[in-house]
């Protein structure tokens, strides 16, 4: 995921593909609380929707929107790291 996101950000021409792949993700948000899929799935609607529009007439900016990816991949790393610890 973390790879698909840095291509996406060199062509973003490839947001729809990237948000499906994000989606199918089971095993990843299956080792991770609830509230990660929740959050992911929010983000991954916006920037589904961002990408629908220019960037003037959107109410996401897609920059923003994949660093707030980037950080939710560095949160969940961390809790899986957290949870393969502990």
């Amino acid at each position: 995921m973390h790879e698909g996101l840095g291509a996406l950000r060199s062509l973003p021409g490839g947001t729809a593909t990237f948000c499906h792949a994000a989606r199918h993700y089971s095993e990843l948000l299956a080792a991770l609380p609830p509230r990660f899929g929740e959050v992911l799935l929010g983000l991954l609607d916006r920037l589904e929707s961002s990408a629908l529009f220019s960037e003037e007439s959107c109410s996401f900016s897609q920059k923003d929107l994949l660093d707030n990816l980037a950080l939710w991949l560095e949160k969940a790393r961390q809790e899986l790291d957290r949870k393969t610890a502990g």
